[in-house]
């Protein structure tokens, strides 16, 4: 769909809106995830935590894989077009350092997908939240390298 676009601006302003409405879904991830996080036991019932983890673990798997089969690509393209081979080599160092968390937040869903057992949440629960600052503060470079750095060669 982007690559249909006629100019520069438009090619890249819809980037913008692309990564605009991942980062939102980042956003409302990190509310569900808060809100989970302070369901303490005894005060809430497994059912009532059980529900809000599936539903934390259907969109942390929706904006990771976002991530991966539509921003990243994005940005990779971005990169060529501008020439941009120093920001390349940089994302190619960060998007391996994504990758370990990829699997660390699927390791996370498939445990939870396979359980109702929830008596380790609370420590998994604080261990993928270090995991997800790693890949956003790794996100964050890669948009900043690939996508902001070229806004002032676009106009957008």
């Amino acid at each position: 769909m982007l690559e249909d676009c006629k100019t520069a601006e438009e090619r890249w302003g819809g980037v913008s809106k692309l990564i605009d409405r991942w980062l939102e879904a980042r956003r409302l991830m990190l509310v569900e995830y808060c809100a989970l996080s302070a369901l303490k036991e005894p005060e809430h019932s497994d059912q009532v935590r059980g529900g809000k983890l599936r539903y934390l673990c259907e969109i942390l798997v929706d904006y990771v894989s976002a991530g991966h089969f539509e921003i990243y690509d994005q940005l990779i393209k971005e990169g060529r077009e501008f020439g941009d081979e120093e920001g390349l080599r940089e994302a190619e160092r960060l998007i391996t350092k994504v990758d370990q968390t990829t699997a660390e937040v699927l390791d996370f869903n498939d445990k939870y997908l396979e359980t109702d057992d929830l008596e380790a949440l609370e420590r998994d629960l604080s261990h993928l939240g270090e995991t997800l600052e790693t890949r956003f503060s790794a996100e964050d470079r890669m948009i900043a390298i690939l996508h902001t750095a070229h806004k002032e060669l676009v106009g957008a």
